[in-house]
């Protein structure tokens, strides 16, 4: 199978779904992504938090033991099919609304949805 590059770009997001299509994902099918945001404190984050659910988004919070700097995540679990425009369009919007409470996008995930 030959990479279409408007379909999966030269990107860290191209480059995991080309590796899912290949793994045999049907990404064509609607999943719950999990995107995640670290802040340097907690009540960044709460303030994060609450952005997303004025706008009906479910989402979690917890500590973050990863990083020192960034020690409170807020994950936001949209459901989507998972293409290169819903997970780039989905993150460039996590990154510019957190990014007044200096938030720091840290990656999606999705569980595969194997036929």
């Amino acid at each position: 199978m030959e990479r279409d590059l408007t379909l999966f770009p030269n990107d860290n997001n191209g480059d995991a779904l080309w590796q899912m299509l290949l793994d045999g994902d049907d990404l064509s099918q609607a999943r719950e992504i999990e995107f995640s945001v670290i802040f340097p404190d907690q009540e960044l984050a709460l303030k994060f938090g609450q952005l997303l659910l004025e706008n009906n988004q479910k989402l979690s919070f917890c500590s973050y033991q990863e990083s020192e700097e960034y020690p409170w995540e807020i994950t936001a679990y949209p459901e989507m099919p998972a293409t290169h425009e819903n997970l780039s369009a989905y993150q460039h919007l996590l990154e510019t609304s957190s990014e007044p409470l200096k938030g720091k996008f840290d990656g999606w995930y999705c569980v595969s949805e194997n036929k």
